[in-house]
């Protein structure tokens, strides 16, 4: 299954910032189709190369409510990504935040499976 969200993804400086759109991927916690604002990495480098480069930071947002998370940064393939703990925690804060669903409701849910028909125990056997 394939389930990407729009994210903003902000890569910080000692002094200065900078913002990017891109997806993350619900299953994996890859992050790609980065497209950095104001910032040309062709020209500059990667963010993550420059010398005051401190760290990545993520923001999922809906309707007008934000959930932030840690990013992290594989220097040598350039690949954004979130660990699988941070991935659960996005998923249990943005349905706390975005659906009023809490995490216990969540784990019951997930626990629970499926419903269940009610037993039809008898009927339509003919004995």
């Amino acid at each position: 299954m394939d389930l990407k969200v729009p994210i903003t993804l902000t890569d910080e400086f000692t002094e200065a910032v900078v913002t990017a759109t891109a997806f993350l991927n619900l299953a994996s916690g890859e992050i790609g189709r980065i497209e950095y604002q104001d910032y040309d990495p062709e020209l500059r480098g990667q963010p993550f190369e420059s010398h005051d480069y401190e760290f990545t930071s993520g923001t999922l947002s809906n309707n007008g409510k934000d959930v932030e998370f840690r990013v992290d940064v594989n220097r040598v393939t350039g690949q954004y990504a979130v660990s699988a703990n941070e991935l659960l925690e996005i998923k249990v804060r943005a349905a706390a935040l975005f659906a009023g669903v809490s995490g216990k409701e969540l784990a019951i849910g997930a626990k629970s499976g499926p419903p269940i028909a009610p037993a039809t125990a008898g009927r339509g056997v003919k004995r």
